[in-house]
């Protein structure tokens, strides 16, 4: 997913705000974890999301989500959020990780199975 980084997305310093960046975070988690279970998925936790660097105004932001762990109706997954810098020569950069668990559900909001995660070969 990229989303651009509008004055409307940023603090009084001109970086991207902690909440809208988890926020995007999450929804990028989402689309993998219904990628992989075809199903209606809603996250259930969020572990620590670390800031690495912050996300100035203007910036093109890049989330980039993987499903690392199944269980039996859950999927843990890992979300980078990179950072294309629009300034010349200046190189893509970290600014912050997080993991997401979420869980597949039927149409009464009940936890159903979720395939297992295929080998990486």
């Amino acid at each position: 997913m990229v989303y651009p980084v509008f004055p409307g997305e940023t603090n009084h310093y001109g970086t991207l705000f902690g909440g809208t960046a988890m926020a995007w975070m999450d929804q990028a988690a989402f689309v993998a974890a219904t990628r992989h279970a075809r199903r209606k998925v809603v996250t259930v936790h969020s572990d620590a999301v670390d800031f690495k660097r912050p996300v100035p105004l203007g910036s093109i932001v890049e989330l980039v989500a993987r499903v690392v762990e199944v269980g039996r109706t859950s999927m843990r997954v890992e979300v980078e959020m990179w950072v294309e810098p629009i300034e010349p020569g200046k190189e893509a950069y970290l600014a912050a990780k997080g993991g997401f668990v979420l869980v597949a559900v039927d149409g009464e909001g009940r936890p159903v199975p979720v395939p297992p995660l295929e080998p990486v070969a």
